[in-house]
């Protein structure tokens, strides 16, 4: 597997990003055009249109929401992994101000710079990403999705 760093740590799942918002999109523009040829010629054939528009919305919320949740779960792990890790390391728990990106990004960090940059992340109000090119020697996450 290929070393990780900030330039390449993302990751992005083609089918998914690309295939599935682009399949629900059709679904939805299809039926707005089919309601609409039916509403201009032929008022009886709206029923069809309308429940493949409400099929596309469902399938758009459902796409939106299962990868929302599951970031969220993996936020939470993610945040008490790190929380573990700075509690191991100094016999204290992180910062409270530190928020969810910031802890998110500080798992990129190795021990050995990770107390140090959770105090600067605090207290410089470090973005996510400028915490992530301030890492030295990244430590790679192949785990999330």
């Amino acid at each position: 597997m290929q070393d990780q760093n900030y330039k390449n740590h993302s990751r992005l799942v083609p089918l998914y990003h690309y295939g599935v918002y682009l399949l629900v999109t059709l679904v939805i523009v299809g039926s707005i055009i089919k309601f609409y040829k039916s509403y201009t010629y032929n008022m009886h054939g709206l029923l069809t249109p309308v429940l493949f528009f409400l099929v596309g919305i469902t399938l758009l919320l459902l796409t939106w929401y299962t990868r929302f949740f599951a970031l969220k779960a993996q936020d939470r792990a993610i945040r008490s992994e790190e929380n573990l890790r700075y509690f191991a390391i100094t016999g204290n728990l992180l910062d409270s101000k530190l928020t969810m990106g910031q802890i998110v990004a500080l798992r990129f960090a190795p021990n050995n710079e990770f107390v140090d940059l959770a105090h600067r992340a605090v207290s410089e109000d470090m973005k996510p990403s400028d915490i992530k090119k301030a890492i030295q020697n990244w430590k790679a996450d192949h785990s999330r999705v």
